[in-house]
């Protein structure tokens, strides 16, 4: 295996900046990854959609045929390495899959589970007879995957699963017992990554085939939305499993589940900011086509603003999506062959607290504009016969799938100071720094484009990094029971990776095309500070207001108000307006 490169450690954007041409964004796009998207594009417009009503009614032979149809075009095998079948893409391909696909409802769900969380444990920890075994079928669609780990007893707990695995008297096989909860794809699967602890407490990854004596199914869940994919319970009595079926080490399991997770989450973001598009483009073509008061309801300026917020929101989720698609490809790219586990497990964990972000931006944003274009739809907006309905439903899960946003935003801060304690970012110096600049008012962002806008995000970096040394100062390694706090210190992360993430992408398009070519990206890079200077500025409130009051917490408090207000809002109407204009124009979101 040659050695890669890793473009930054994990959690560096809470430290430090990084230069715009650094920043890989959607401009940046191969032919080959632009080719992989228009296939994917293709099939889900021509094949899938046409569907949607059958797929809706959980027409499961139609859901698995489409399924195989995907595997004729290589779209289950793009994170399958080429030696076992598939085509070994690169992470950037993979989000633009997840992205194109999450916009397909059930299908897509099913779709994303298979090719992501029932595939990518054995494709990263399997044995070579395991890879051999699975994965060409995997990838062409002839076995579809379920993962299981979810029981009736444990939810975010993972690790506090009851299924238990014991080895029968011959040695030959494993025993499963137990339950597990909301499996999806379970009723067409062929494999099931299993967890369970071996001897009561080695919580171990198997590999579990259907027709293993003792594997049995639970009734349909009936959903709120995502109908179109399976969801049922795993139910495992006396199920015997061959021994060669352990997936990793015994009592390494944590390892598998936890750090496959974390793609997970990157591709449920991918999925959700694809939805997303989708939703506004509903609602941009209703505003153009419906009228009210004798104009188009897309003319009136209260639309405009609700369709320039969404747009804004998209911009940030599209572009910090593929900045981690990057960062994953830096990490994994070349660690498909290692058998150094130990290896994989840390390259998949090294950005896991940018996946967080992902999951819980991209969630957040796909619930925000569905519910913001049903409403521009107005009653019809709740009547099935409008696409919106649907997208209103399917999208609520996506804030509970792969860890609720609520584990996730506690992973945020939990990591970085994690990761400061193990002296892997030097966060004391740079909480020194950051107060330092907050009393001086000293500005660290010199010339370029969008200025005033990066020293916005500096300025946001600084309030993440006082508050976060000043509640470690308070409360040490105990700051784990204060997540109330630790709540608003991860939202400010989560604004500071967005809004960076997104002027960066307009500060390197405004260099390269000039500003009269790349006005729209310069405008919706404004439009996400201003929104997220409105929001830090709440949260540092509220953080500090968490706070038994002292002179200390009161002078940090307003120095970090001086800091956020002197950021100029000027022109938001007309903003709004602008932005609106672009969308309205092309029926879509674009940038």
């Amino acid at each position: 295996m040659g050695e890669t490169q890793m473009k930054a450690k994990g959690g560096s954007f809470l430290i430090s900046s990084l230069e715009a041409n650094d920043l890989f964004t959607p401009e940046d796009f191969t032919d080959e990854q632009k080719m992989i998207g228009q296939t994917a594009r293709q099939f889900i417009e021509k094949e899938v959609e046409p569907h949607n009503e059958a797929i809706e009614n959980q027409d499961i032979e139609k859901i698995v045929s489409l399924l195989q149809q995907a595997g004729d075009l290589g779209l289950l095998a793009h994170s399958i390495p080429e030696a076992y079948g598939g085509l070994g893409l690169d992470k950037v391909s993979k989000g633009l899959v997840g992205e194109i696909v999450g916009k397909s409802g059930g299908y897509g769900v099913a779709h994303s589970n298979h090719t992501c969380i029932a595939t990518l444990p054995i494709t990263y920890f399997g044995t070579k007879e395991q890879k051999e075994k699975y994965l060409p079928k995997m990838a062409s669609g002839e076995y579809l995957g379920a993962y299981c780990l979810t029981e009736p007893s444990s939810g975010s707990d993972a690790l506090a699963a009851k299924t238990t695995a014991t080895l029968n008297e011959e040695g030959t096989h494993y025993l499963l017992n137990g339950t597990k909860l909301y499996i999806t794809n379970a009723v067409f699967s062929q494999t099931f990554i299993v967890y369970a602890k071996v001897d009561g407490d080695k919580f171990t990854a198997f590999i579990v085939e259907k027709d293993f004596p003792g594997l049995s199914l639970g009734p349909e869940e009936k959903k709120m939305g995502i109908k179109g994919s399976s969801t049922r319970s795993v139910i495992f009595e006396d199920c015997r499993v061959p021994v060669e079926n352990v997936l990793g080490e015994i009592g390494k399991g944590h390892v598998i589940a936890l750090n496959v997770l974390n793609l997970g989450r990157f591709n449920l973001g991918s999925a959700c900011m694809g939805g997303a598009k989708s939703a506004l483009a509903l609602g941009i073509t209703h505003t153009n086509e419906r009228k009210q008061f004798g104009k188009r309801i897309a003319e009136f300026g209260a639309t405009k603003e609700k369709v320039a917020k969404m747009a804004a929101r998209i911009y940030a989720a599209e572009t910090l999506q593929y900045r981690t698609a990057d960062l994953l490809e830096s990490a994994l790219d070349g660690v498909y062959d290692t058998e150094d586990k130990g290896l994989v497990s840390q390259r998949l964990m090294e950005f896991a607290l940018e996946c967080a972000i992902c999951k819980v931006y991209g969630s957040e944003t796909l619930d925000y504009v569905v519910d913001e274009s049903l409403q521009l739809h107005g009653g019809a907006g709740f009547i099935k016969e409008y696409r919106i309905e649907q997208a209103y439903r399917d999208s609520r899960i996506n804030r509970i799938f792969e860890g609720t946003n609520e584990i996730n935003r506690l992973l945020v801060p939990g990591i970085f100071f994690k990761k400061a304690t193990k002296g892997e970012l030097p966060a004391l110096e740079a909480v020194n720094q950051a107060i330092e600049r907050l009393k001086t008012g000293a500005a660290t962002v010199e010339g370029g484009e969008l200025l005033a806008e990066r020293q916005a995000v500096q300025s946001i970096r600084d309030t993440y990094l006082a508050l976060a040394g000043l509640a470690y100062q308070k409360f040490g390694a105990k700051l784990d029971n204060e997540q109330e706090l630790v709540m608003k210190l991860a939202d400010i992360g989560i604004e500071l990776f967005a809004a960076e993430s997104a002027v960066l992408r307009s500060q390197k398009a405004l260099e390269r095309n000039g500003s009269d070519k790349e006005r729209l990206k310069e405008q919706l890079a404004k439009l996400v500070t201003e929104e997220a200077l409105l929001k830090v500025q709440t949260l540092a409130r509220e953080f500090i207001g968490g706070l038994e009051a002292s002179t200390e917490s009161d002078g940090l408090l307003s120095l970090i108000t001086n800091q956020l207000g002197s950021y100029r809002m000027e022109n938001r109407v007309a903003r709004f307006r602008e932005i609106a204009s672009y969308a309205n124009e092309s029926g879509q979101y674009t940038c």
